[in-house]
């Protein structure tokens, strides 16, 4: 849990995906989690979490449905949504954060 705070601590946008191997949904939105990842560049981080080697941290942020993203910047959740969405959406999002 304390690397989680380490990560959404970053002065830039955090774009976190929350996913599982094994759900369709996550795995659709690998290719788009990639996309973003490359068009915000160093102006934001991506970072996926496996909700399976990471329980805790699920269970303390009441994750239930996958994939389920969200935006943190300096410690603070600045978004949240479960569900699949396109890149453009998520790019647009983090750039309100930058």
């Amino acid at each position: 849990m304390s690397k989680f705070g380490e990560l959404i601590n970053a002065h830039v946008p955090v774009l976190i995906d929350f996913y599982t191997d094994w759900n369709e949904s996550s795995q659709s939105m690998n290719p788009v989690i990639k996309d973003v990842a490359a068009a915000l560049g160093d102006k934001a981080k991506v970072i996926k979490i496996d909700v399976d080697k990471n329980q805790e941290l699920a269970e303390a942020l009441r994750i239930k449905g996958l994939p389920t993203l969200m935006i943190y910047k300096e410690g603070q959740m600045k978004w949240r949504q479960s569900g699949e969405l396109d890149a453009n959406t998520l790019i647009n999002l983090v750039q309100e954060q930058i």
